[in-house]
Order: C-alpha cells, then sequence, then structure tokens
C-alpha cells in the first residue's frame, strides 16, 4: 500500500443529467482538491442515505455488509481507494480481525457505502489524486498562468461539472 495516501471526505452525490450516471465527489479534508468517480445508482442511493442521515425501514446491502462485519468482530480502519487503470478506480477495505490485517479488494463505491456506515477513514494514493483530481476554478484576477495543458484539461473538467445535477447532499434545500 502506498505511504503517499491523502484523507477525503463525502462532499456530495451528483446526477450527470445527459447520461443519468451518478458520481460521488470526495474532497480533500485538509485542501480544496476534489475526486469524482463514477458510480452506480445503488451504491450512489446507498452512500447518499447514510450521509443525509436518513435510515431504511429494513437494512439495505451495505448495511447487512457492516452488521455482518461487526457481528464477526471485524473493524474496518479505513477504505483506499488504490489506483486509477483505463478509466477505472480501484479500492482496498483496509480491517482488522483476532489481531490480524486484512485488504480486501472492493470497487471504490462498496468501499465508501461501507467506510460512510463504520465511520472508517476514506483515502485515495496520491497519484491518483494527480492524475484525476481537480481545483475548484482559480479567481480571475490570479497571478499564476497555468500551462495550455492544464487549462484544457481544467476546461474540460468545468464543462463536465457544468453538465451535472448540483444539488449538495445535507443541506435540505437546491436551487431552482
Amino acid at each position: 500500500m502506498a505511504a503517499d495516501l491523502v484523507e477525503m471526505t463525502v462532499d456530495s452525490i451528483r446526477v450527470h443529467m445527459p447520461t443519468g450516471q451518478h458520481v460521488v465527489i470526495l474532497k480533500e479534508k485538509s485542501a480544496e482538491r476534489y475526486l469524482p468517480i463514477w458510480i452506480g445508482i445503488n451504491e450512489a442511493n446507498a452512500i447518499a442515505l447514510k450521509i443525509t442521515g436518513i435510515t431504511p425501514e429494513r437494512p439495505i446491502t451495505h448495511d447487512l455488509l457492516a452488521n455482518v462485519l461487526s457481528a464477526v468482530e471485524v473493524t474496518v480502519d479505513r477504505i483506499v481507494v488504490t489506483s486509477l487503470s483505463n478509466e477505472v478506480f480501484y479500492a482496498r477495505i483496509l480491517a482488522k480481525v483476532d489481531g490480524r490485517n486484512l485488504e480486501i479488494d472492493s470497487r471504490p463505491s462498496d468501499a465508501i457505502a461501507v467506510a460512510v456506515r463504520v465511520g472508517a477513514g476514506i483515502f485515495v494514493a496520491g497519484e491518483v489524486l494527480e492524475k484525476a483530481g481537480m481545483l475548484p476554478e482559480p479567481e480571475k484576477d490570479g497571478d499564476a498562468e497555468a500551462d495550455p495543458e492544464t487549462e484544457e484539461r481544467m476546461a474540460k473538467i468545468r464543462d463536465w461539472v457544468n453538465e451535472l445535477n448540483l444539488p449538495d447532499l445535507g443541506t435540505g434545500a437546491s436551487e431552482s
């Protein structure tokens, strides 16, 4: 496991309106860098339910998994988005049981859904953030000039973000 890990929080779940695809937006805990990860609707709903404090009448799949882990005394320490290859993110769930360390392969969406249920930390490998992380748009009067490649990448990211349905979770309000 790479030593260069960055702690993140779940910022929001968004819907890319042209495609209807869901995206979880992770935010760096100590900086203004974001990491968007495309996820399925079930995982999006599982994460959204937990971070908005909504408890379903019956346990959904990720609740079941968290309950089973607890029942067999497995403690999830953290999850790590470990790599990005061919536009696919990979993750590991790091846990302990009976003094043994476990590393469990997982899709990032499932790992995040488990982490928010058990209170585990969410981390991303530094190299993944370098590849896919994004910074908020700089102020127009900024002193620093970005190179053309960075400007082009940021323009693509801005276009992509502008296509998202942007209500933030947990605020109880949305703009019309």
